[in-house]
C-alpha cells in the first residue's frame, strides 16, 4: 500500500494486569473500508480509542495524513479529521437531535454561542439526517424518545458532519434493523467513493464480508493476520480469530431426550400487548428457539412471564403447577430467569464489581441472621468466575470494564447459583465475539443436559438453526407456526415470520 491515511506501528496498551496491545501494526488506505476484526478482549476498542486520542500509548508511532501525530485527546483527533463512534452511544439525551448533531460546534461569533440562531444549523441537519436515512421531523424531537436504532444512527449522522478523513465505527449495527443496517451500507459506500477510509469494527462476519476491501485480524491484543477482500470468508476468519470452526460448537451433545414441560404458557395475554393471546411449551432438557422479524412481540412475551409486563389473561404455569407473576420477584422464586436483551441497560450494575453483580440477586442465599455471609459470598463469586472463565483481573473490577462476552457471562452466572428451571435468554449473543459464542453454547448444551428448560429469542440464524431443539415464530404479536428440528431451515423461518403460512 502506498501513502497510507493512517499508519500505526508497534503500539503497545497495558492497563493493570492487562496487556492490551502487544506491538500491533495496522495500516489504512485512502477510501478504504477496513474491518477489524476479533474476539471480546483481542484488543480492537482499544486501538481504535488510540487512534481517535481516547487513550495514548505506551509505545508505538502513529503516522496520519503523511505526518507523525501525537494526540493529547479526541478533540486533538477531531480537528486531524478522526471521528469516532463508540459502540456505547454518547448522546445527551435530554436534548433535541438537531441540539445533539451540532453539540461542541455550534455557531459561533466573537467568541460567544449564538443561541438565538439555532436556525441557521436546520438545513444542514435536515441533510445530515437524510444522509443516514431517518425524517426531517425527528430534527427536534428529543433524543430519548427515540428508538435504539434510531439514536444509532443519529450518532452516526453527528459523526459524517464532521467532515472526517477517517471514520471509525465500532459496531454500529448493533441496534440497527435490517433497513437501517442496509442504508448504513449505502452510507459507507457513499462514503468510500469520496476518499473516506473506514475502520469498521464488527462481530457480524456477513457484514465484514459484504462491505469490507481488507480485514485485519487481532488475536490476545497481537496481529493474527489479515485478509484481502477475495479471501473474506466466514470460515477464513474464524479460523483466523479463534484457530477453530464455530461449528463444531453448535449444541446436541447431551444427548438425552426432552422431559416434562417445566414452562407452559396458556392463552396469555399482556397489557399493551396484542389482542390474541399466545401459547408455548417449553420442556426440560430442550432449547426452543424463538425467531421473528423486528416488532414480533418475542421480547414483550418473554417480558410478561419474568414479571415485567402486567398479564392480564391466561395461565403461567411452571412444572405444572400455576404461578401469578405480578413482578421480577415472581417469577425468580418460580425459577424463571432472564437473561434481558440489553445486558447494559437492565443486567448489570456497570459501575459495580464483577463480585457484586454475581452476589446481588444472591443475598437471600448469603444472609446469616440478616448479615451477608461474606466467606460464602467470596466462595460463590470464584466459582462463578472460575466456571465461566470470567476473564476479568479480579472480583472488584467494574463490570462496565469488562468486554461484552464477559459481561454477558457474568449476566448468566449471578442466575446459575439459584438453580434455574426456565431461562429466558434474548439475544443471548449479541455484540459476543465468535470465541465467547463457543462457550455460550456449550454452557447452554450443558444446562439443558441437566434439566433445564431454556427459552432462547435469537435473531442469528445460523444460531437459531444450530442450537435450537424446537422453533418458534412469532409475527405482528403471534405466535405463527413451530418447527420441529427435522423441518428447521431458513426459508421455512422466514415464510412463518413475514405471515406466509403456520397457524
Amino acid at each position: 500500500m502506498t501513502a497510507p491515511l493512517l499508519e500505526a506501528v508497534g503500539v503497545r496498551k497495558t492497563f493493570p494486569g492487562v496487556v492490551a496491545l502487544d506491538g500491533v501494526t495496522l495500516r489504512v488506505g485512502r477510501g478504504e473500508v477496513l474491518a477489524i476484526v476479533g474476539e471480546n478482549g483481542a484488543g480492537k476498542s482499544t486501538l481504535m480509542k488510540i487512534v481517535a486520542g481516547v487513550y495514548q500509548p505506551d509505545a508505538g508511532e502513529i503516522t496520519f495524513d503523511g505526518r507523525p501525530v501525537t494526540f493529547a485527546g479526541p478533540a486533538a483527533a477531531m480537528a486531524a479529521g478522526i471521528s469516532l463512534i463508540h459502540q456505547e452511544l454518547n448522546l445527551a439525551e435530554n436534548l433535541s437531535v438537531l441540539d445533539n448533531l451540532f453539540l461542541g460546534r455550534e455557531p459561533a461569533v466573537g467568541g460567544w454561542v449564538r443561541l438565538l440562531t439555532r436556525a441557521a444549523t436546520i438545513p444542514p441537519g435536515k441533510a445530515l439526517l437524510a444522509r443516514v436515512g431517518l425524517p426531517d421531523d425527528l430534527l427536534h424531537a428529543r433524543v430519548a424518545d427515540l428508538a435504539p436504532g434510531q439514536k444509532q444512527l443519529v450518532e452516526i449522522a453527528r459523526a459524517l458532519g464532521l467532515d472526517a478523513k477517517l471514520l471509525i465505527m465500532d459496531e454500529p449495527t448493533s441496534s440497527l434493523t435490517q433497513k437501517e443496517t442496509d442504508r448504513l451500507y449505502e452510507v459507507i459506500a457513499g462514503l468510500r467513493a469520496a476518499g473516506v477510509s473506514v475502520l469498521y469494527i464488527s462481530h457480524r462476519l456477513a457484514e465484514v464480508r459484504r462491505i469490507a476491501d481488507r480485514a485485519v485480524v487481532l488475536r490476545d491484543g497481537r496481529n493474527a493476520g489479515e485478509l484481502a477482500r477475495a479471501d473474506v470468508t466466514h470460515d477464513n476468519l474464524v479460523r483466523m480469530m479463534v484457530g477453530r470452526d464455530l461449528k463444531q460448537f453448535f449444541r446436541h451433545s447431551h444427548g438425552k431426550p426432552a422431559g416434562d414441560p417445566v414452562l407452559t404458557l396458556t392463552d396469555v395475554r399482556y397489557a399493551g400487548g396484542p389482542p390474541h393471546p399466545a401459547s408455548l411449551t417449553v420442556r426440560a432438557g430442550e432449547v426452543v428457539g424463538m425467531a421473528g422479524l423486528v416488532g414480533a412481540g418475542r421480547t414483550e412475551l418473554s417480558e410478561a412471564v419474568f414479571g415485567l409486563r402486567r398479564i392480564t389473561a391466561g395461565v403461567v404455569a411452571v412444572r405444572g403447577r400455576p404461578v401469578t407473576v405480578r413482578r421480577p420477584a415472581d417469577a425468580i422464586a418460580a425459577g424463571v430467569f432472564l437473561v434481558p436483551e440489553d445486558r447494559r441497560l437492565n443486567g448489570l450494575v456497570l459501575e459495580a464489581g464483577v463480585g457484586f453483580n454475581l452476589s446481588l440477586p444472591n443475598l437471600d442465599r448469603l444472609n446469616t441472621a440478616g448479615w451477608v455471609n461474606t466467606r460464602a459470598e467470596t466462595e460463590l463469586v470464584a466459582v462463578t468466575i472460575g466456571r465461566l472463565r470470567v476473564k476479568t483481573p479480579d472480583a472488584a473490577q467494574p463490570v462496565g470494564l469488562l468486554s461484552g462476552g464477559n459481561q454477558q457471562k457474568v449476566v448468566f452466572g449471578k442466575w446459575l447459583a439459584r438453580g434455574p428451571q426456565v431461562l429466558i435468554l434474548d439475544e443471548p449473543t449479541r455484540g459476543v465475539d465468535v470465541g465467547a459464542k463457543a462457550e455460550i453454547y456449550a454452557l447452554i448444551d450443558e444446562l439443558a443436559g441437566r434439566g433445564v428448560g431454556v427459552w432462547m429469542i435469537t435473531s442469528d440464524m445460523e444460531e437459531l438453526l444450530g442450537v435450537s431443539d424446537r422453533v418458534v415464530v412469532m409475527h405482528e404479536g403471534r405466535i405463527a407456526g413451530e418447527l420441529a428440528r427435522g423441518q428447521l431451515g431458513e426459508e421455512a423461518v422466514m415464510k412463518l415470520a413475514t405471515g406466509g403460512g403456520g397457524a
